[in-house]
C-alpha cells in the first residue's frame, strides 16, 4: 500500500528509548545535542519578527521565483559574504530541505544517484530517498584536518555503473566543521564539467567560521553549473521563519535552462509564504545581531571544549573550521550507542554518537557548541571525567 521512498525501521533506537525513560522519570537531561538557536539563550532584537505581521503581507502576489524584493534582499546577502549571485539567479524556498528536493526533481530521474561526503548530515539520506534518488558518498577523510578523497571521487566517477546526476558539498559541513578548499572545489568542479553533472553545496553553516571571515562559496567557480544553498534558519537563527534560497551560477546556457526548468517547478509549488518574503530584507538585517552573538558562543565553546579534553591523554578534539559542533575522538572501548547511553545514565548529558553521521569508524562524539557557558562546561566536565574511567 505505501510508497518505498520512505524507509520503516522496526521502531526506536536503544538510545532514544533510553531518552525518553529518563525524562518519563523526571530526570534531568543536559542537551549537548542541542541544534536550535531559539532554545540557547540568545537575545532576539525587540519587534524582529513584527515585519511578518506588515499588511503587505495581505497582498498575494504569486512568483515561481519569490518576490523580488525578497531576492534582492537574498542577493545582497550574499555580496556581504563576497559572492556575487544577482537577483535573477536566485529561487526562494521554504527551506533547504526543500530547495533539496526541488533540485533532485530537476535534475534526477527516479533511480539516478547524487555523491555526497561522508561522514555528513543524516537528514541528506532520507531527502534523497523521498525523491527516489539514490544516494551515494565520497570520502571525506582527518589527516590532522578534513580532506575530500578527490582521488576517490573520480574513480567512482570513472566506473559508471550508475548514472551520477550531481555532485554535493557540504561548506561547512555537519558535523566534522571542514570547508571545501579552493584546490578541492576547482578539482570538483573539473569533474562535474568532465561529466556533464551539478554541484549541490549546502552551505547554511557559512556564516559561522571559527577565526576569520565567512566562508567562500562553490559559487565563486564559474565552470561547473552549481546551486548554493542557503536559508535564514542559521545566517539569522531563525528556523522558525522558514525562508531558504538556492544561488543559481556556473556557465551561463546552463543557468539559463536551469532557471527555465526551476520555474515550471516552483509555480507548481509556491511554497514560500508571502508574509517571510515581504519582510525578508529586515529579518536578514536584524538577524545580524543574533549571528554575531551565535558566532561568539560557538567560538567560545569551541575554545571551552578543546582546554577540557586537553587534560583527557585518550580524548582529543579534532579540528573544525566552521559550524556548530565539535568531533570528539574517544577509546573505541565499547560501542558508541553504550557509551552514549552510559554518560545519560550517570552524568545526565546527552551527545550524538558518531555512527549517527556515518564516521567510518568507532568512536566519535559529536557535541553542539550552542548550549550556554554556563550549562556547556559543567557538562563537559563531566562527561569528560566519566570517560576517563573507562576500562
Amino acid at each position: 500500500m505505501f510508497s518505498s521512498r520512505l524507509r520503516h525501521t522496526a521502531g526506536r533506537n536503544r538510545l532514544a528509548l533510553a531518552l525518553d525513560a529518563r525524562r518519563a522519570a523526571g530526570l534531568p537531561v543536559i542537551d549537548l545535542t542541542l541544534s536550535n538557536p531559539t532554545r540557547a539563550g540568545f537575545v532576539y532584537p525587540p519587534g524582529i519578527l513584527r515585519a511578518l505581521a506588515h499588511e503587505r503581507g495581505l497582498c498575494y502576489d504569486p512568483r515561481p521565483f519569490g518576490l523580488p524584493a525578497a531576492r534582492q534582499a537574498v542577493s545582497e546577502d550574499f555580496d556581504r559574504r563576497g559572492v556575487r549571485v544577482p537577483a535573477s539567479q536566485i529561487v526562494l524556498t521554504a527551506s533547504t530541505s526543500d530547495a533539496y528536493s526541488l533540485l533532485f526533481k530537476l535534475l534526477c530521474d527516479p533511480g539516478d544517484a547524487v555523491l555526497a561526503p561522508r561522514p555528513s548530515y543524516p537528514l541528506v539520506e532520507h531527502l534523497t530517498a523521498l525523491d527516489g534518488v539514490c544516494l551515494e558518498h565520497y570520502g571525506l577523510e582527518f589527516h590532522g584536518e578534513w580532506i575530500i578523497n578527490v582521488h576517490g571521487l573520480r574513480e567512482r566517477l570513472a566506473r559508471g555503473h550508475k548514472r551520477v546526476r550531481a555532485i554535493m558539498m557540504i561548506s561547512p559541513n555537519n558535523p566534522t566543521g571542514s570547508v571545501v578548499k579552493p584546490a578541492e572545489l576547482d578539482a570538483i568542479a573539473s569533474l562535474a564539467h568532465e561529466h556533464g553533472l551539478a554541484i549541490i553545496s549546502d552551505e547554511v553553516f557559512a556564516d559561522y567560521p571559527m577565526t576569520g571571515a565567512a566562508c567562500g562559496s562553490a559559487l565563486s567557480q564559474q565552470t561547473a553549473l552549481t546551486f548554493g544553498l542557503g536559508g535564514l534558519s542559521k545566517s539569522a537563527g531563525l528556523p522558525q521563519a522558514k525562508l531558504g534560497w538556492i544561488g543559481v551560477g556556473g556557465p551561463a546556457p546552463m543557468v539559463a535552462e536551469a532557471m527555465e526548468r526551476l520555474e515550471t517547478m516552483c509555480d507548481a509549488y509556491l511554497s514560500v509564504s508571502t508574509p517571510v518574503q515581504a519582510a525578508a530584507m529586515e529579518l536578514l538585517t536584524a538577524g545580524a545581531q543574533v549571528r554575531a552573538q551565535i558566532q561568539r558562543r560557538v567560538r567560545e565553546n569551541f575554545a571551552t571544549i578543546t582546554g577540557v579534553a586537553s587534560a583527557s591523554p585518550s580524548c582529543s578534539v579534532l579540528r573544525t573550521e566552521a559550524g556548530w559542533y565539535a568531533v570528539v575522538q574517544v577509546p573505541a572501548i565499547q560501542p558508541e550507542e553504550t557509551l552514549v547511553m552510559e554518560l545519560l545514565e550517570r552524568t545526565g548529558v546527552l551527545v550524538h554518537p558518531g555512527y549517527f553521521f556515518d564516521f567510518d569508524r568507532e568512536a566519535y562524539l559529536v557535541i553542539s557548541l550552542l548550549p550556554e557557558t554556563a550549562v556547556f562546561l559543567p557538562a563537559l566536565q563531566a562527561i569528560f571525567r566519566e570517560i576517563g574511567q573507562l576500562r
